[in-house]
């Protein structure tokens, strides 16, 4: 794929973003299904291969006796969704010129800027790690042992006195995260894959995409929690649709928030 390199100014009043209407992220998603559409067979089996990933997963912390784990690796994945959505961004990106789809365009979108996309996911996916830690020392200061009982989790967790000081925390502590990530990577990774530019440049650029654009891009977090969340709810089947929409929109959302110069 052919890349921009980005020549600006890195100073933060030099930074240029657009100023979008609070409407926009629907017309992100209309785009997105047409994307969804256009690509056909190699969107679907993206996020096929995603939930058949999450499935595994899931299927792992039951054989191992820790599937109190699961509400926070699902969680988790809202930490680390951005970068599950790098093919899908490239599919996005041909389309856009009108070129021929041949793969699921993954590994030709890391490739683009491989070093960068890299560094800047090892970064998420510790962030990722700390939230997960964090709930494992909340549950060690509420719970005898490192996990309450399998059979009665939700009881004892989300229903007891003791466990809604649990769920108030975790949820605080997790909100935190989710916004902090989203920050700084909603349109990070197709910047990186788009234009050579180093990951710090590319945060910066999302930071003050959110900044300016506060209302909108408050809208656009809601839309992907209550889509993805809704994928989530049918047992991952819906990812199927539920992630590539938001990827290939989240490319259209970089396209309407930083100039094309």
């Amino acid at each position: 794929m052919e890349t921009t390199a980005y020549t600006g100014s890195t100073r933060w009043p030099e930074l240029v973003v657009n100023k979008i209407q609070l409407t926009e992220p629907f017309e992100w998603l209309a785009r997105g299904w047409k994307d969804m559409r256009d690509a056909g067979r190699y969107s679907l089996m993206y996020g096929a291969g995603i939930v058949l990933i999450s499935g595994l997963l899931t299927f792992a912390l039951f054989a191992t006796d820790n599937l109190f784990l699961l509400p926070f690796l699902v969680a988790g994945f809202f930490l680390i969704a951005p970068f599950l959505g790098i093919g899908l961004y490239q599919m996005s990106a041909h389309l856009e010129r009108g070129e021929p789809l041949k793969t699921c365009n993954a590994l030709e979108a890391w490739k683009s800027n491989h070093t960068q996309i890299s560094i800047i996911t090892v970064g998420f996916l510790i962030i990722t790690q700390l939230w997960i830690a964090s709930n494992f020392m909340l549950f060690a200061l509420l719970y005898e042992g490192i996990s309450p009982p399998i059979g009665n989790f939700i009881s004892n967790v989300f229903l007891s006195e003791k466990g809604m000081t649990f769920s108030i925390a975790s949820i605080t502590v997790g909100f935190l995260f989710a916004w902090c990530a989203y920050v700084i990577s909603v349109i990070t990774v197709p910047m990186l894959i788009d234009r050579k530019v180093d990951g710090f440049t590319a945060i910066r650029f999302s930071i003050k995409s959110v900044l300016k654009n506060m209302p909108a891009m408050m809208l656009w977090a809601f839309l992907i929690v209550l889509i993805v969340g809704l994928g989530l709810m049918t047992y991952y089947v819906g990812l199927i649709v539920a992630l590539p929409l938001i990827g290939h929109g989240s490319w259209h959302a970089y396209r309407s928030l930083v100039p094309s110069a």
